[in-house]
């Protein structure tokens, strides 16, 4: 057992920019062969007095995740943040996220695009970039992920704001019953859900979630879930 090949490790790699900009990374994850990417709308919520230092406004942004090996996700958020010039003010944020399991279909066809367009002097120059994320774990980030009733989304971010928070950003979505969609007159209902995303500094992440947590929470007219990830490779904003 112990002569069996490991699975490659993956990360999933999260891009918030102005929607305007898709097109531009669309074209970088065809270049750079990645498979897997997802795009949905967004809205940011950061106040009027850090849109600048954040650079998540109020106006709607592209939400992005694809995968990516865990080697190659620190170029490639490199890549995105030099060619959109995220590390300006107001241009957006970008981070990464371990991958704890996948099912084994879409591992094959993302070690199938690695194999037929990256080479290995591809992988031997991203040493340089993994020491330097190495360095940027040391500094713990984590990325709040709020899943609300609609309509919430403004109070929990006043909330947050108080805690510590910069800024978050907003994505429309729906809710499922453990017995599927309720039904009025034979037609179903979904619970329209508003998931808010905040990237924050580990110091300030306990606090934030405390405050949301018992102002948003699963006992509160929100019924928040309200959990945390772990996020690396930032670009787009100084959180210290």
């Amino acid at each position: 057992m112990s002569d069996e090949k490991k699975p490659p490790v993956l990360k999933l790699a999260v891009f918030i920019v102005d929607w305007s900009k898709i097109k531009v990374i669309s074209t970088i994850f065809n270049q750079s062969n990645v498979r897997y990417h997802f795009m949905c709308k967004g809205q940011g919520t950061a106040s009027s007095e850090v849109l600048d230092i954040l650079g998540i406004g109020a106006t709607p942004k592209a939400v992005i995740l694809c995968l990516e090996y865990d080697i190659l996700a620190p170029s490639l958020l490199s890549e995105v943040g030099q060619k959109l010039g995220l590390n300006q003010p107001g241009t957006g944020i970008g981070f990464s996220t371990p991958i704890s399991a996948i099912n084994e279909l879409v591992l094959n066809s993302i070690n199938d695009s690695v194999a037929a367009g990256k080479s290995a002097e591809v992988y031997a120059e991203k040493k340089e970039t993994m020491e330097k994320d190495e360095k940027q774990a040391e500094r713990k980030f984590d990325l709040i992920i709020a899943i609300l009733n609609q309509g919430y989304s403004d109070e929990f971010m006043t909330e947050a704001r108080d805690a510590g928070a910069g800024g978050g950003t907003v994505i429309n979505a729906r809710g499922l019953l453990k017995s599927g969609p309720s039904k009025i007159f034979g037609i179903s209902i979904q619970n329209e859900k508003e998931i808010i995303l905040i990237l924050t500094t580990r110091e300030k992440k306990e606090p934030i979630m405390e405050a949301v947590s018992k102002s948003h929470g699963l006992a509160s007219k929100a019924e928040g879930i309200i959990f945390s990830v772990p996020a690396g490779n930032i670009i787009g904003i100084d959180l210290h």
